[in-house]
């Protein structure tokens, strides 16, 4: 960091070390593998315990992929192949067998036993031999009426799939909900370790986004702001996984278009979330546009932007292991509204994808819970964007209420809460 006239700048170097954090596609795909079998070999079977699920069956086809199983596949698969079936067999010592019926793919054998050497055999009939050979009491399936990451199973698979078991090993088949669930959710110690810098990475586009490298007030709107953000992902080799937004609050007025110019005095906004190694992120952070003249934001958006910091605080002292998102919600509301907050909670999960599988915690529009989503449950060594708002009055702005938006990647491991390469405190400046 330097300062020009007392305000603090993005310094050339401070704004590409984050890009080093980057490793080429090659790096990134052996990186995702060896998590993988990590994966496959230690969750996989700690899950399937869990479920009290003896045989996990996902299948797909290509373009029409289950939620789940991009995330059973090595990097260097970009769909399934054709039709891929994935069998999870776990064994009396714990342990899980992972089988492939798919075409040929060489990589795949470094993570699953090829299992349909003769293609002449239709593809669900090998895999009702296999049931047979194996005879598992429990088949766990992704169905599910209220979690899409356990709904993968096609209507279509679903009817091949039944017509191949026949009645032996129908009555067998249960929703898998809880292992898609919880394999999608749970962050190992080697991903929690990775999701730090892939935050302070997000952390380096948004402060960058919110300097004065980018933004001159009197000729950059926000909507420029924000197409800005989308850019440096791609060039950073990075995509998001939504459109990143910013938007202005005005002293004296309401609402302002996207499109609108930026001028001092004003407070912008930013939404933004990148993936990398196959995980996700999702930043809120707030800048202060300087008057001539000033060095610093006014004291009231100061006081502000803690009490935003003091509800993210109260959010994290609510998250105990065995409680569901909607009492997480019920408590941080309730412990925040003592305090004389005026708090709105949304947060969710995030990990393989960006709107996560795991406890919703809230809607914008759904304050007094959440059915169905909302029930589940909250486990050790899981991922969450937490994000919410207050609003306050601002006296400097002749009281005119303002809302302070904030939302920052988490992890809950040992029963704590980490903000992931830190969070926002103090207010971005632009000069």
């Amino acid at each position: 960091m330097r300062e020009v006239d007392g305000v603090k700048q993005l310094s050339v170097a401070e704004s590409s070390a984050f890009q080093n954090k980057v490793l080429p596609l090659r790096k990134r795909a052996q990186v995702r593998n060896r998590w993988l079998k990590q994966r496959l070999s230690q969750v996989l079977p700690m899950l399937m315990e869990r479920e009290g699920l003896e045989m996990w069956v996902v299948t797909a086809r290509e373009y029409n992929e289950d939620p789940v199983m991009m995330s059973l596949l090595p990097a260097e698969m970009l769909s399934a192949r054709r039709r891929t079936i994935l069998v999870y067999h776990r064994l009396s010592d714990g342990t899980v067998d992972c089988l492939s019926l798919s075409r040929p793919v060489p990589i795949m054998d470094q993570f699953y036993q090829a299992s349909w050497p003769d293609n002449s055999i239709p593809q669900y009939d090998r895999l009702a031999q296999i049931i047979e050979e194996r005879d598992p009491q429990t088949i766990g399936i992704n169905v599910s009426n209220v979690f899409a990451f356990g709904d993968g199973l096609t209507h279509g698979e679903y009817q091949l799939l039944v017509e191949s078991l026949g009645d032996k090993y129908i009555p067998c088949l249960r929703s898998a909900i809880g292992l898609c669930l919880g394999w999608l959710e749970y962050r190992t110690a080697d991903e929690i370790a990775a999701y730090v810098g892939i935050n302070e990475i997000a952390h380096g586009i948004i402060k960058e986004a919110f300097s004065s490298r980018v933004v001159l007030p009197g000729v950059t709107t926000a909507l420029d702001v924000a197409w800005w953000i989308r850019q440096r992902i791609r060039d950073l080799g990075l995509v998001t996984w939504f459109m990143p937004s910013v938007s202005i609050q005005r002293q004296g007025c309401t609402k302002l278009d996207k499109s609108e110019i930026i001028k001092p005095g004003d407070i912008l906004h930013c939404d933004v979330g990148i993936k990398y190694l196959g995980l996700c992120t999702d930043t809120q952070q707030n800048a202060y546009v300087l008057k001539l003249g000033e060095v610093d934001v006014p004291e009231g958006l100061k006081i502000a932007m803690k009490e935003g910091n003091r509800l993210q605080d109260i959010h994290a002292e609510q998250m105990k292991t065995g409680r569901t998102g909607n009492e997480i919600l019920d408590q941080a509301l309730k412990a925040a509204k003592q305090e004389g907050i005026v708090p709105c909670v949304y947060s969710h999960p995030i990990g393989f994808h960006g709107h996560g599988a795991g406890p919703t915690i809230g809607l914008y529009d759904q304050q007094n819970g959440v059915p169905g989503r909302g029930e589940y449950q909250l486990y050790d060594n899981t991922a969450y964007a937490m994000e919410l708002n207050i609003h306050k009055e601002i006296p400097e702005w002749a009281n005119q209420t303002v809302r302070i938006a904030l939302e920052q990647t988490i992890i809950y491991t040992a029963s704590e809460v980490h903000f992931l390469g830190g969070r926002q405190t103090a207010w971005h400046l632009i000069r």
